[in-house]
């Protein structure tokens, strides 16, 4: 009589390992250990850095207004193009918000919030229809909306300046307040991203902005609504700067012609060194949150380590730069991958 062994189980693959190695190997996470690496050095060389209340509060406010640029930023990139503007939207945006309330006494904090968010998406849908319907690249469209949405700006404005006493103090709070030692404009900013997030990962729309920037041709061919994705990402990334305008008054109490010159290239720049492929097609808005923290905290903390302000500005090229090199290592490493299983197949 043969007696028949059992073969053993197979294991099954433990999921806390395999979720801690997907961590692991994940860009973000890459990102979050060279930003906590710069708050353990800096606060080892200054431990008010952290270690006091407006250390602490100071590391969580900064970037809350470009982590709400960078989300939209991301998002258009993601679709294989990009957005210039969301500086000069959101600067329209903060001095709207102060005549709103300097023109309709009384006006409803909502209301103006709601009003700045469409006003933003509406300069967002110019910039994708433009880009969709015209053919013309994004980042000579955005350009020019850039210096032509300054430049209303600029005649709007004037020498005028909105000042703190304009606002109702109920407004300033929103960007001086916190609850339970988070600022309120950070709550705001996580919200957001949280959603977006989910957006991007779990509703098809989503889901679709990356394969439009995997390879637009394909992604058309495949019956992808590619024109309604354009422009819904360039008005996500103009209703955030919208918001951003709105909050960036809230926060610092003062608008002018100048208020949010730049932000269109830290919004780059954060999405880019956050693991967003500026060819398109892949990244993800978290990582756009964690690099805008991380160029913000890398300026707060550079002048404490007594570094001069010319290699501040240098070590934001080099991180930018090195991104957009690592991505593309990366795209030809899988490419590279690809190929030889093809090879192995055939």
């Amino acid at each position: 009589m043969t007696t028949v062994t059992p073969t053993p189980a197979a294991k099954k693959p433990n999921r806390v390992v395999a979720s801690a190695g997907t961590l692991l190997k994940a860009r973000e996470f890459g990102i979050f250990l060279a930003l906590a690496l710069v708050i353990i050095v800096t606060t080892a060389k200054n431990p008010n850095f952290l270690f006091s209340p407006d250390g602490w509060r100071d590391l969580l406010l900064t970037p809350s207004i470009l982590v709400l640029v960078a989300v939209g930023q991301a998002i258009v990139i993601i679709t294989r193009s990009v957005d210039l503007s969301v500086g000069s939207v959101l600067g329209l945006s903060a001095y709207l918000s102060g005549r709103l309330f300097i023109d309709l006494p009384g006006v409803p904090i909502v209301v103006v919030f709601l009003l700045c968010i469409i006003f933003g998406g509406l300069l967002g849908l110019i910039n994708g229809a433009l880009v969709a319907f015209a053919r013309v690249p994004a980042l000579v469209i955005t350009l020019g909306t850039l210096y032509a949405y300054r430049g209303i700006n600029v005649l709007w404005t004037g020498s005028d300046r909105i000042n703190a006493s304009d606002f109702p103090k109920a407004f300033l709070a929103l960007g001086t307040n916190s609850i339970l030692t988070i600022p309120i404009l950070t709550i705001i900013a996580l919200v957001v991203l949280i959603v977006a997030a989910w957006y991007m990962k779990n509703i098809r729309g989503g889901r679709e902005f990356y394969a439009i920037g995997s390879d637009p041709d394909a992604a058309e061919l495949y019956g992808l609504r590619v024109t309604r994705r354009i422009l819904t990402a360039f008005i996500t990334s103009g209703a955030l700067a919208g918001l951003a305008g709105v909050l960036y008054a809230a926060r610092y109490g003062t608008v002018n012609s100048q208020a949010g010159v730049g932000f269109e290239l830290d919004a780059v720049g954060a999405a880019v060194i956050g693991g967003v492929a500026i060819f398109g097609g892949s990244g993800s808005v978290w990582g756009a949150a964690i690099g805008a923290v991380l160029l913000l905290t890398i300026n707060r903390a550079l002048p404490i380590l007594g570094v001069q302000d010319f290699w501040q500005r240098a070590v934001v090229g080099v991180l930018i730069i090195g991104a957009i090199v690592l991505d593309r290592l990366l795209s030809l490493r899988q490419s590279r991958k690809l190929l030889e299983a093809r090879e192995e197949s055939e």
